[in-house]
């Protein structure tokens, strides 16, 4: 079983320059690699045979836009969460994603249940996957428009209509709206 620290340096001898950052909190691995490596550096933690990172837990993003009441450059990070289960170990991996440029490759033909991780990330932040094979929306429906876990999207949401039972579903609904209307079973 390898250490935190031999999974460190197995990454840095390989990807030195693509290595930002490493850091072990609370004995927990996070790398930090630069957009353009993610995909080299996570095949590698998945195919080296004393690493064998097989399972690709989760996939997800953090939107900086005011983090600690600054702007933080670049504003979004793509976090991959992989687990060895022959080794029991687990690491972090961040890629740094550019506001002008919200893109990183897709790594679905690395990990198979990438697919539906990058969709999410895709519909609640926008950032897109490049080689995704079905880059839809996941969790919203189609004609929504902006991303809900950007921290720019308006706390209010959409507008929601009640009514109660027996009145028209779409009374008092402004003509333009994108209908998002919840019912009321009961008359309370």
């Amino acid at each position: 079983m390898a250490t935190l620290q031999a999974i460190e340096q197995a990454v840095r001898q390989r990807f030195a320059e693509a290595l930002v950052e490493v850091v072990v909190f609370r004995g927990e691995l996070t790398l930090r690699v630069r957009r353009e490596a993610v995909r080299d550096v996570l095949r590698f933690l998945r195919d080296a045979p004393d690493l064998r990172f097989d399972y690709l837990s989760d996939v997800t993003a953090v939107d900086f836009l005011e983090a600690n009441n600054m702007r933080r450059v670049p504003r979004f990070e793509v976090v991959y969460h992989l687990l060895s289960l022959d080794y029991l170990h687990r690491v972090r991996v961040k890629a740094p994603v550019p506001e002008e440029d919200p893109r990183i490759d897709s790594v679905q033909d690395i990990w198979p249940t990438a697919n539906w991780h990058e969709r999410e990330v895709f519909d609640m932040f926008g950032i897109t996957f490049d080689g995704h094979p079905d880059l839809t929306r996941i969790l919203m429906p189609d004609d929504w428009e902006g991303h809900p876990l950007r921290k720019d999207f308006p706390i209010g949401g959409a507008v929601s209509f009640y009514f109660k039972r027996g009145t028209n579903e779409y009374a008092g609904e402004p003509p333009d709206m994108i209908p998002r209307i919840r019912r009321q079973d009961s008359d309370i």
